[in-house]
């Protein structure tokens, strides 16, 4: 069986080519890792980029989700799953609905699909690349109840913001494949970056913030690795919650 790769590079783009949103990174699988992937990917996973492990397709061309997870049901989108224990944790916690986990490092997608096999669940499936080629070229329109986007790399240096996922382009697209009254939600430890992500999405003329502006944390969100770190730096977690209102 031939495994995905995780060949993605932080190359310049060449003209309308859409730069990545994400650090390449290469880490050892390890033998758990790389069993999960041997004896879980054909049944849970795909590869957004390699044909040898490709999107299930309607004959429309957009993302069979019925064929994807055995049945018809809502379906949220996570991008940036990471290692994958909040997708797991909400996936066990929400058994009504599907969600499909993009992840780009090939590490994260082995863990993930171990703790999906550990916990016996059939309402999550593993796809490998990058999240926004995927909901560019097969994802269809209003076709998703919610979009979690949580802890996303926020870019720091001022020449780098263009590359942080939460800006009016992407969430135009992602606003766009939300159902009527579908989600979306971001959270963030990094209070500049939660500030410009709160101005980006209330420029969305289709979208409505739930409260005033940033609410605690929801208790169906459990608390990630990430956000752990960054208490523990002492930062301060902030998380939206929009409302496909158009």
């Amino acid at each position: 069986m031939t495994l995905p790769s995780d060949a993605f590079r932080h190359v310049a783009s060449r003209p309308h080519e859409p730069l990545r949103t994400f650090h390449p990174r290469r880490a050892p699988l390890g033998p758990e890792r790389e069993d999960a992937l041997r004896h879980l990917w054909p049944r849970l996973g795909f590869s957004v980029h390699d044909a040898g492990s490709p999107v299930p397709l309607s004959p429309d061309g957009s993302l069979d989700t019925v064929a994807l997870f055995g049945r018809s049901a809502p379906v949220v989108l996570e991008i940036g799953s990471g290692m994958g224990e909040t997708t797991t944790a909400m996936a066990a916690a929400d058994p009504a609905r599907d969600y499909l986990a993009v992840e780009a490092h090939l590490p994260g997608v082995a863990n993930l699909l171990g703790l999906v096999d550990r916990a016996g669940l059939t309402n999550v499936r593993v796809a490998h690349g990058d999240a926004l080629d995927l909901v560019r070229t097969v994802v269809a329109e209003e076709s998703l109840d919610a979009v979690h986007v949580f802890f996303p790399d926020p870019w720091p240096k001022a020449r780098h913001h263009k590359r942080r996922l939460v800006q009016p382009s992407h969430v135009a697209l992602l606003r766009s494949r939300l159902r009527l009254g579908g989600t979306l939600h971001v959270a963030t430890d990094w209070t500049e970056y939660a500030d410009v992500m709160l101005e980006v999405l209330r420029a969305d003329p289709s979208l409505e913030n739930t409260v005033d502006a940033f609410l605690p944390r929801p208790p169906h969100r459990p608390v990630t690795k990430f956000e752990r770190r960054g208490l523990d730096l002492g930062h301060e977690v902030r998380d939206l919650v929009f409302r496909r209102i158009r």
